[in-house]
Protein backbone atom coordinates (compact mmCIF):
# COMPACT_ATOMS: atom_id res chain seq x y z
CA UNK A 1 0.00 0.00 0.00
CA UNK A 2 0.91 3.55 -0.89
CA UNK A 3 2.47 5.82 1.92
CA UNK A 4 -0.09 8.58 2.29
CA UNK A 5 1.75 12.38 1.37
CA UNK A 6 1.96 13.91 4.86
CA UNK A 7 0.18 17.63 5.03
CA UNK A 8 1.50 20.61 3.72
CA UNK A 9 2.11 22.62 7.36
CA UNK A 10 3.63 25.75 8.19
CA UNK A 11 6.99 25.38 9.98
CA UNK A 12 6.08 28.57 12.88
CA UNK A 13 2.58 26.36 13.12
CA UNK A 14 4.18 22.72 13.89
CA UNK A 15 3.85 21.56 17.32
CA UNK A 16 6.79 19.02 19.07
CA UNK A 17 7.09 15.56 17.49
CA UNK A 18 4.89 16.55 14.46
CA UNK A 19 6.18 15.53 11.12
CA UNK A 20 4.95 17.37 7.87
CA UNK A 21 5.60 19.22 4.63
CA UNK A 22 6.82 22.58 4.97
CA UNK A 23 8.51 25.58 3.34
CA UNK A 24 11.64 27.12 4.83
CA UNK A 25 14.63 29.52 4.12
CA UNK A 26 17.78 28.66 4.52
CA UNK A 27 18.85 31.30 6.86
CA UNK A 28 22.58 30.32 8.12
CA UNK A 29 25.12 27.17 7.36
CA UNK A 30 27.96 27.53 9.70
CA UNK A 31 31.05 25.15 9.00
CA UNK A 32 32.27 23.06 12.38
CA UNK A 33 34.44 20.67 13.49
CA UNK A 34 33.90 18.56 15.97
CA UNK A 35 37.07 17.17 18.54
CA UNK A 36 37.64 14.22 16.47
CA UNK A 37 38.52 16.78 13.56
CA UNK A 38 35.06 15.46 11.60
CA UNK A 39 33.21 18.33 9.93
CA UNK A 40 30.06 19.23 10.59
CA UNK A 41 27.23 22.09 9.70
CA UNK A 42 24.99 23.85 11.57
CA UNK A 43 22.06 24.91 9.63
CA UNK A 44 19.01 26.97 10.59
CA UNK A 45 16.13 27.19 8.80
CA UNK A 46 13.28 29.69 8.93
CA UNK A 47 10.07 31.12 8.43
CA UNK A 48 9.00 34.50 8.94
CA UNK A 49 8.00 33.72 12.94
CA UNK A 50 10.33 30.36 13.53
CA UNK A 51 13.80 29.62 13.19
CA UNK A 52 15.00 25.48 13.43
CA UNK A 53 18.40 24.29 13.68
CA UNK A 54 19.43 21.15 11.63
CA UNK A 55 22.50 19.49 12.60
CA UNK A 56 24.27 17.96 9.32
CA UNK A 57 26.80 15.67 10.54
CA UNK A 58 30.06 13.98 8.34
CA UNK A 59 28.33 10.58 8.24
CA UNK A 60 24.72 11.36 7.83
CA UNK A 61 23.16 11.52 4.89
CA UNK A 62 23.04 15.23 3.92
CA UNK A 63 26.43 16.01 4.39
CA UNK A 64 27.70 16.17 0.59
CA UNK A 65 24.66 17.90 -0.50
CA UNK A 66 24.89 20.42 2.49
CA UNK A 67 28.17 20.97 1.53
CA UNK A 68 28.02 21.62 -2.09
CA UNK A 69 24.26 22.07 -2.50
CA UNK A 70 22.72 23.95 0.09
CA UNK A 71 23.03 27.74 0.38
CA UNK A 72 21.93 30.57 2.28
CA UNK A 73 19.03 32.40 1.19
CA UNK A 74 17.83 29.59 -0.74
CA UNK A 75 14.08 28.86 0.20
CA UNK A 76 13.18 24.58 0.05
CA UNK A 77 10.70 22.81 0.38
CA UNK A 78 11.36 19.77 3.40
CA UNK A 79 9.40 16.51 4.48
CA UNK A 80 10.80 16.31 8.26
CA UNK A 81 9.73 16.51 11.93
CA UNK A 82 9.86 19.39 13.75
CA UNK A 83 10.90 19.39 17.47
CA UNK A 84 11.68 21.42 20.84
CA UNK A 85 15.05 20.54 22.96
CA UNK A 86 14.83 21.82 26.41
CA UNK A 87 18.85 22.93 25.77
CA UNK A 88 18.80 23.76 22.30
CA UNK A 89 15.42 24.78 21.43
CA UNK A 90 13.40 24.15 18.00
CA UNK A 91 15.30 21.36 16.03
CA UNK A 92 14.36 19.51 12.97
CA UNK A 93 14.90 16.36 11.06
CA UNK A 94 14.95 16.36 7.43
CA UNK A 95 13.73 13.07 5.59
CA UNK A 96 13.59 15.08 1.80
CA UNK A 97 14.87 18.76 0.69
CA UNK A 98 14.50 20.47 -2.80
CA UNK A 99 14.72 23.75 -3.67
CA UNK A 100 11.14 25.85 -4.52
CA UNK A 101 9.96 25.18 -8.09
CA UNK A 102 7.31 26.99 -9.63
CA UNK A 103 4.36 24.58 -9.11
CA UNK A 104 4.97 24.97 -5.09
CA UNK A 105 3.13 28.22 -5.10
CA UNK A 106 -0.39 26.36 -6.08
CA UNK A 107 0.61 24.64 -3.07
CA UNK A 108 0.99 27.66 -0.67
CA UNK A 109 4.35 28.61 -1.43
CA UNK A 110 4.24 32.69 -0.34
CA UNK A 111 7.28 34.90 -0.22
CA UNK A 112 5.91 37.04 2.05
CA UNK A 113 5.81 34.32 4.59
CA UNK A 114 10.08 34.37 4.76
CA UNK A 115 10.66 38.15 3.76
CA UNK A 116 9.33 41.31 5.51
CA UNK A 117 6.85 42.94 2.66
CA UNK A 118 4.62 45.38 3.09
CA UNK A 119 0.90 45.14 4.59
CA UNK A 120 -0.97 46.31 1.47
CA UNK A 121 -1.55 44.57 -1.85
CA UNK A 122 1.31 45.66 -4.73
CA UNK A 123 -1.22 45.04 -7.23
CA UNK A 124 -3.96 47.31 -5.61
CA UNK A 125 -1.43 50.37 -4.49
CA UNK A 126 0.30 50.57 -8.15
CA UNK A 127 -2.67 50.74 -9.57
CA UNK A 128 -4.11 53.38 -7.31
CA UNK A 129 -0.69 55.08 -8.00
CA UNK A 130 -1.67 54.95 -11.96
CA UNK A 131 -4.92 56.13 -11.43
CA UNK A 132 -3.47 59.48 -9.47
CA UNK A 133 -1.14 60.20 -12.00
CA UNK A 134 -4.26 59.85 -15.09
CA UNK A 135 -6.31 61.83 -12.79
CA UNK A 136 -4.02 64.61 -11.01
CA UNK A 137 -1.73 65.52 -13.79
CA UNK A 138 -3.55 67.44 -16.43
CA UNK A 139 -0.49 68.72 -18.91
CA UNK A 140 -0.48 65.31 -21.40
CA UNK A 141 3.35 65.09 -22.06
CA UNK A 142 4.11 65.49 -18.43
CA UNK A 143 1.65 62.67 -17.70
CA UNK A 144 2.95 60.45 -20.60
CA UNK A 145 6.27 60.75 -19.01
CA UNK A 146 5.38 59.58 -15.62
CA UNK A 147 2.74 56.57 -16.78
CA UNK A 148 5.65 55.65 -18.83
CA UNK A 149 8.08 55.42 -15.75
CA UNK A 150 5.53 54.07 -13.91
CA UNK A 151 5.15 51.35 -16.61
CA UNK A 152 8.78 50.19 -17.04
CA UNK A 153 9.69 50.26 -13.33
CA UNK A 154 6.87 48.63 -12.24
CA UNK A 155 8.09 44.83 -11.50
CA UNK A 156 10.85 47.25 -9.56
CA UNK A 157 8.52 49.37 -8.03
CA UNK A 158 6.71 46.74 -6.14
CA UNK A 159 8.97 45.04 -5.04
CA UNK A 160 11.62 46.93 -3.78
CA UNK A 161 12.20 48.71 -0.19
CA UNK A 162 12.60 52.01 -0.13
CA UNK A 163 15.31 51.75 2.11
CA UNK A 164 17.58 49.40 3.36
CA UNK A 165 17.61 50.17 7.25
CA UNK A 166 15.78 53.51 8.05
CA UNK A 167 12.14 53.46 6.37
CA UNK A 168 9.74 51.17 4.54
CA UNK A 169 12.82 48.59 4.84
CA UNK A 170 10.62 45.69 3.17
CA UNK A 171 9.71 44.32 -0.27
CA UNK A 172 6.90 46.73 -1.53
CA UNK A 173 8.16 49.53 0.92
CA UNK A 174 9.22 52.18 -1.78
CA UNK A 175 5.82 51.57 -3.47
CA UNK A 176 3.54 52.40 -0.16
CA UNK A 177 6.01 55.15 0.55
CA UNK A 178 5.27 56.84 -2.82
CA UNK A 179 1.80 56.56 -2.84
CA UNK A 180 1.72 57.95 0.61
CA UNK A 181 3.53 60.96 -0.04
CA UNK A 182 1.87 61.54 -3.03
CA UNK A 183 -1.50 60.95 -1.16
CA UNK A 184 -0.22 63.89 0.91
CA UNK A 185 1.18 66.63 -1.31
CA UNK A 186 -1.79 66.47 -3.33
CA UNK A 187 -4.07 67.65 0.14
CA UNK A 188 -1.12 70.38 0.39
CA UNK A 189 -0.69 71.53 -3.21
CA UNK A 190 -4.50 72.30 -3.11
CA UNK A 191 -4.63 73.61 0.04
CA UNK A 192 -1.38 76.68 -0.73
CA UNK A 193 -3.12 77.14 -4.31
CA UNK A 194 -5.86 78.39 -2.55
CA UNK A 195 -3.80 79.83 0.09
CA UNK A 196 -1.71 82.37 -1.94
CA UNK A 197 -4.02 82.82 -5.04
CA UNK A 198 -2.16 85.89 -6.30
CA UNK A 199 1.51 83.77 -6.24
CA UNK A 200 3.64 84.61 -9.47
CA UNK A 201 4.29 82.10 -11.27
CA UNK A 202 1.39 80.12 -9.42
CA UNK A 203 2.25 77.04 -7.65
CA UNK A 204 2.05 74.16 -10.25
CA UNK A 205 -0.27 71.14 -9.22
CA UNK A 206 0.99 69.28 -12.07
CA UNK A 207 4.78 69.56 -11.32
CA UNK A 208 3.86 68.60 -7.39
CA UNK A 209 2.21 65.38 -8.45
CA UNK A 210 4.37 64.28 -11.39
CA UNK A 211 7.56 64.96 -8.88
CA UNK A 212 6.24 63.05 -5.62
CA UNK A 213 5.54 60.30 -7.85
CA UNK A 214 9.10 59.91 -9.47
CA UNK A 215 11.33 62.29 -6.10
CA UNK A 216 12.33 57.97 -5.43
CA UNK A 217 12.00 56.22 -8.70
CA UNK A 218 15.51 55.84 -8.74
CA UNK A 219 15.46 53.25 -5.90
CA UNK A 220 14.17 51.10 -8.98
CA UNK A 221 17.68 50.77 -10.04
CA UNK A 222 19.47 51.77 -6.85
CA UNK A 223 18.66 48.20 -5.81
CA UNK A 224 19.10 44.99 -7.44
CA UNK A 225 15.77 42.40 -8.29
CA UNK A 226 16.75 39.44 -5.46
CA UNK A 227 13.74 39.90 -3.21
CA UNK A 228 15.45 37.37 -1.12
CA UNK A 229 18.93 39.29 -0.34
CA UNK A 230 18.08 43.05 -1.55
CA UNK A 231 21.50 44.93 -2.10
CA UNK A 232 22.59 48.09 -4.13
CA UNK A 233 23.50 47.43 -7.44
CA UNK A 234 26.99 48.85 -8.55
CA UNK A 235 25.31 51.97 -10.22
CA UNK A 236 23.30 52.18 -6.85
CA UNK A 237 26.46 52.65 -5.03
CA UNK A 238 28.63 54.51 -7.50
CA UNK A 239 25.50 57.39 -8.26
CA UNK A 240 23.18 56.81 -6.13
CA UNK A 241 18.74 56.79 -6.10
CA UNK A 242 19.13 60.96 -7.19
CA UNK A 243 20.80 60.98 -10.35
CA UNK A 244 19.24 57.56 -11.17
CA UNK A 245 15.86 59.16 -11.04
CA UNK A 246 17.26 62.08 -12.67
CA UNK A 247 18.34 60.14 -15.23
CA UNK A 248 15.36 58.14 -15.70
CA UNK A 249 13.51 61.60 -15.95
CA UNK A 250 15.81 63.03 -18.98
CA UNK A 251 16.37 59.82 -20.69
CA UNK A 252 12.71 59.36 -20.70
CA UNK A 253 11.49 62.69 -21.81
CA UNK A 254 14.13 62.84 -24.94
CA UNK A 255 13.05 59.95 -26.04
CA UNK A 256 9.27 61.25 -25.83
CA UNK A 257 10.40 64.55 -27.02
CA UNK A 258 6.85 66.34 -26.45
CA UNK A 259 7.40 67.12 -23.07
CA UNK A 260 7.84 70.75 -22.25
CA UNK A 261 11.64 71.54 -21.49
CA UNK A 262 11.45 73.95 -18.83
CA UNK A 263 9.08 71.40 -16.91
CA UNK A 264 11.68 68.00 -17.79
CA UNK A 265 14.14 70.76 -15.99
CA UNK A 266 12.28 71.36 -13.01
CA UNK A 267 11.07 68.02 -12.45
CA UNK A 268 15.08 66.96 -12.80
CA UNK A 269 15.36 69.77 -9.87
CA UNK A 270 13.26 68.13 -7.57
CA UNK A 271 14.17 64.87 -8.36
CA UNK A 272 17.85 65.76 -6.96
CA UNK A 273 16.84 68.44 -4.35
CA UNK A 274 13.97 66.95 -2.81
CA UNK A 275 15.92 65.74 0.55
CA UNK A 276 16.87 69.11 0.86
CA UNK A 277 19.82 69.01 3.33
CA UNK A 278 23.04 68.00 2.43
CA UNK A 279 24.08 66.12 4.88
CA UNK A 280 21.20 63.66 3.82
CA UNK A 281 22.74 63.68 0.28
CA UNK A 282 21.18 66.75 -1.48
CA UNK A 283 24.09 67.88 -3.83
CA UNK A 284 22.04 71.40 -3.96
CA UNK A 285 18.82 73.26 -2.05
CA UNK A 286 15.52 73.52 -3.01
CA UNK A 287 15.11 76.80 -5.24
CA UNK A 288 11.54 76.00 -6.04
CA UNK A 289 8.26 75.63 -3.52
CA UNK A 290 7.05 72.68 -5.00
CA UNK A 291 10.29 70.74 -4.11
CA UNK A 292 9.18 71.76 -0.66
CA UNK A 293 5.72 70.80 -0.32
CA UNK A 294 7.26 67.20 -1.70
CA UNK A 295 10.90 67.44 0.66
CA UNK A 296 8.15 67.53 3.76
CA UNK A 297 5.63 65.22 2.61
CA UNK A 298 8.38 62.76 2.34
CA UNK A 299 10.35 63.91 5.24
CA UNK A 300 7.20 63.59 8.06
CA UNK A 301 6.19 59.72 5.73
CA UNK A 302 9.40 58.31 6.74
CA UNK A 303 9.71 59.56 10.06
CA UNK A 304 6.72 58.59 11.02
CA UNK A 305 6.97 55.23 9.46
CA UNK A 306 10.27 54.97 12.08
CA UNK A 307 7.96 55.94 14.26
CA UNK A 308 5.36 53.53 14.22
CA UNK A 309 7.46 50.24 13.52
CA UNK A 310 9.36 51.06 16.83
CA UNK A 311 6.24 51.39 18.82
CA UNK A 312 4.84 48.67 17.68
CA UNK A 313 7.62 46.27 17.74
CA UNK A 314 9.58 46.93 20.88
CA UNK A 315 9.49 44.12 23.52
CA UNK A 316 11.96 46.16 26.11
CA UNK A 317 9.64 46.71 29.13
CA UNK A 318 8.65 49.82 30.80
CA UNK A 319 7.70 53.05 29.96
CA UNK A 320 9.90 53.54 26.80
CA UNK A 321 11.28 52.04 23.77
CA UNK A 322 15.11 50.35 23.80
CA UNK A 323 17.05 52.96 21.91
CA UNK A 324 15.90 53.54 18.29
CA UNK A 325 19.51 53.65 16.43
CA UNK A 326 18.02 55.85 13.32
CA UNK A 327 16.27 58.00 15.32
CA UNK A 328 18.64 58.33 17.98
CA UNK A 329 16.57 58.26 20.75
CA UNK A 330 14.08 55.99 23.11
CA UNK A 331 10.20 56.69 22.18
CA UNK A 332 7.74 57.56 25.19
CA UNK A 333 5.22 54.47 24.93
CA UNK A 334 3.68 53.91 28.58
CA UNK A 335 0.79 57.02 27.78
CA UNK A 336 -2.40 56.38 28.46
CA UNK A 337 -4.11 59.31 26.01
Amino acid sequence: MAKSKPPLVRLSEMAAEQSGDFFALLAEKARGARRDGKPFFTCRFRDGERTAAFMVWADGPWFEACEKEWREGQIYKIRGAYDEHKTYGPQIDIEQIRPIVDADKAEGYDLRHFVDCTRHDVDAMYQELWNMAEANITDVPLRRLVLTILERQKSQLKQVPATLKHFYPFAGGLLEHTLSVTNTCIHLVDKYVACYPDMEPPLNRDLVVAGAILHDMGRTVEFNDDQMSVQPTVSGRLVGHLFLGRDLVRDTARELGDVDAELVQLLEHIVITHLSLPEWGSPRLPLIPECLIIHHADDLDAKLEMYVRCLTRDKEPGDFTSRDPVLGRQLYKGRKA
